[in-house]
């Protein structure tokens, strides 16, 4: 099994989270996101688009995504979607400014290779945007348990620890602009609505943004 494939058999059941349980922890982290966009270069692009949800938000106007279902409903919303997987993108190299990987490095089958087709696409300079929920952190800790419990997207998830992604960015020929941080309530407490710059051991969601070398490296 892919580890999109939950996304494809429970498109209704995703895109309900973010009017459902999940509406203020969205716009939480969509404020967060505010705070860094008029940093990055256009166009954008997303890898894991997923039902547009944050695309829709933040001005994304295209994307990719293995889940057909959840691609149609991003349509619906505006963005522009290829069905496809981030490990192989049918895009020509150095053309895009910005690419985001929001909540989508943990549910790709090979990281780095994601990470390695982001660099191609990307223009000398170009940025890499990707958000993670740490697995070090208590909302991490957290799905972890949800996972073992047999949840049907968390159970598919690969949750990275803050200090591995930056390596992998680095591997890559990133560096590190800038990290945010938001979502300090640990799981059922009343949401914290303060959003940090820099690293804390407390956040359940983290923004890193990372500035491709000016010039690629061979």
């Amino acid at each position: 099994m892919r580890k999109s494939d939950p996304f494809q058999k429970y498109p209704t059941r995703y895109d309900a989270w973010f009017d459902g349980a999940g509406k203020k922890i969205f716009a939480l982290e969509i404020e967060a996101f505010k705070l860094l966009l008029p940093e990055f270069p256009k166009p954008w692009f997303e890898i894991g688009v997923g039902s547009g949800r944050f695309a829709k938000a933040l001005g994304i106007p295209w994307g990719i995504d293995p889940s057909k279902k959840l691609a149609d409903i991003a349509r619906s919303r505006g963005i522009k979607v290829i069905e496809g997987v981030g490990e192989n993108l049918p895009i020509p190299d150095n053309l895009l400014g910005t690419v985001f990987l929001i909540v989508t490095l943990c549910f790709v089958d090979d990281p780095r290779k994601v990470i390695s087709e982001a660099r191609r696409v990307l223009r000398d300079g170009g940025y890499l945007v990707t958000a993670i929920v740490p697995a070090e952190f208590p909302w991490g800790r957290y799905y972890h348990e949800q996972a073992g419990k047999g949840h049907p997207f968390y159970s598919h998830a690969r949750f990275f620890v803050c200090t591995d992604l930056i390596e992998l960015l680095e591997e890559h020929g990133f560096h590190l602009v800038k990290k945010v941080a938001t979502l300090f309530s640990t799981p059922g407490e009343k949401l914290s609505t303060e959003i940090r710059e820099g690293y804390h051991p407390d956040a359940g969601f983290v923004i890193v943004s990372a500035k491709l070398a000016k010039e690629k490296k061979c």
